[in-house]
């Protein structure tokens, strides 16, 4: 098990954590916005704070009940001057992408910054395949980090997601990259993969990023615990043997790790790869943890 942090990159920066709330640059904006797991004090004063934030993502005071935390609803409090779009670039050797983020409902601006550690893993994975041009399928692939980084390598890409408007996000970062041809398919994960089972279709390549609580696009419940099992065995089903890799990345607080790693194992018994946790330091090197992983190399 290892902790793995993304390689600092420009366009991007934690400032500070405290209090259930963090402090982050995008690009040349800087956000407050909640954070559950952060309870430890801040390293900033609050003034501090509030004269660098040009947005503040406020809940909503009577605020909807939802399964998760995550999905409270609230509004951005703006500064003179601070867009409701805006885009940022992400390096790493040899892939350059492209986003454009954006101030949501929901506080989410469109990426997950600490994914790009799974950005750069994929990518060296695509390009290490022995084949020509691999199939990677994506799923709950938001704003398409992960697609950008498989389709800059070469792959054939299938980004699944059950909602329209995230789509369009992510065909607009996908141009913004200079990029073509990523296939996009709105619907359910769990359904898309049995039809796809039932097709008898592989790929080289399969990323799942699932949330603990979603709706498909005809308002399908998904529960984590309740389709993971199943999600899993389709994976199995649907990766080519000896020449493909799995990522498996998961948010839920209290998970640990060992999780991720026994759910890929019963499935991959003879996986070859790591299982960790994805974190970000701040300024005063405070390390906040943001989602655990287990990915590898499926070798039977």
């Amino acid at each position: 098990m290892k902790l793995y942090s993304p390689p600092e990159w420009a366009d991007y920066e934690l400032i500070d954590t405290g209090s259930q709330e963090k402090l982050e640059r995008f690009g040349k904006f800087i956000l407050a916005r909640p954070e559950p797991q952060a309870i430890w004090k801040k390293s900033l004063a609050q003034e501090e704070w509030d004269q660098l934030a040009h947005a503040s993502f406020r809940k909503d005071a009577g605020k909807v009940k939802t399964a998760s935390a995550d999905n409270e609803r609230g509004e951005w409090v703006l500064k003179h001057g601070m867009p409701q779009q805006w885009r940022i670039s992400y390096r790493f050797g040899e892939l350059q992408t492209v986003f454009r983020l954006g101030l949501t409902a929901f506080k989410h601006v469109g990426i997950f910054p600490e994914q790009s550690e799974n950005w750069n893993y994929i990518y060296r994975n695509v390009r290490q395949l022995p084949v020509e041009q691999p199939r990677v399928l994506n799923l709950f692939a938001y704003t398409g980090g992960a697609s950008l980084a498989a389709r800059a390598a070469g792959a054939d890409v299938t980004h699944v997601d059950s909602v329209k408007q995230v789509i369009h996000w992510s065909r607009e970062n996908m141009e913004a990259s200079g990029l073509s041809d990523i296939r996009w398919v709105v619907d359910d994960a769990l359904k898309y993969m049995r039809r796809e089972a039932r097709r008898g279709k592989q790929y080289h390549g399969i990323i799942l990023d699932p949330p603990a609580y979603g709706r498909g696009p005809d308002g399908e419940k998904w529960i984590l615990e309740d389709g993971i099992n199943e999600l899993m065995e389709l994976c199995r089903q649907l990766t080519v043997p000896n020449q493909s890799f799995l990522v498996l990345n998961l948010y839920s607080m209290g998970y640990s790790p060992l999780i991720a790693e026994n759910m890929v194992r019963s499935f991959f018994p003879d996986i070859q790869g790591e299982c960790g946790e994805l974190f970000i330091p701040d300024r005063a090197g405070k390390r906040l943890p943001l989602g655990i992983f287990m990915r590898g190399q499926i070798t039977v």
